[in-house]
């Protein structure tokens, strides 16, 4: 299973946020430390907002803050909500597979599914942040005077 590339900068953007101390950095400054485009960042952050994850101010002083509901935010609720809840596996749609019926293959999928967010679930994006990720996390800031 591979995660897609929003859900990783969603995880990415709310532990990098987890652990900065003292300033709010913009969505443009985020986007520039992770080295991914201002527009996928910006939609990201948008809908880490609408989640009450993120706080987003614009103007002099403003940038971005994790709210304490982003601190405690399960990892596993986080992933849901990017990747949504549908199976690994596509059966119907346009072109139904012909096993679909009696087919074990999805079932299966479905329990490892279930065990993959299950092992998520109980994380918060601060325990994804404790030493050493968090120190690490700080360091990799292209931000002059971050930490």
């Amino acid at each position: 299973m591979r995660l897609l590339r929003s859900t990783d900068l969603a995880l990415r953007l709310l532990m990098r946020l987890a652990v900065v101390s003292g300033s709010s950095p913009t969505t443009r400054e985020v986007a520039a430390d992770m080295d991914v485009p201002y527009t996928h960042a910006a939609k990201v952050v948008a809908e880490l907002q609408h989640l009450g994850l993120v706080d987003a101010r614009r103007g002099r002083g403003g940038g971005l803050t994790l709210t304490e509901k982003g601190r405690t935010a399960s990892v596993g609720a986080v992933v849901r909500i990017f990747e949504g809840e549908g199976d690994v596996v596509e059966c119907e749609g346009d072109n139904p597979c012909p096993l679909n019926s009696d087919c074990r293959l999805r079932g299966t999928l479905r329990r490892a599914q279930e065990a993959f967010f299950a092992t998520l679930d109980p994380v918060t994006v601060a325990d994804m942040v404790v030493a050493p990720t968090g120190p690490l996390l700080l360091s990799i800031s292209k931000r002059p005077g971050a930490v």
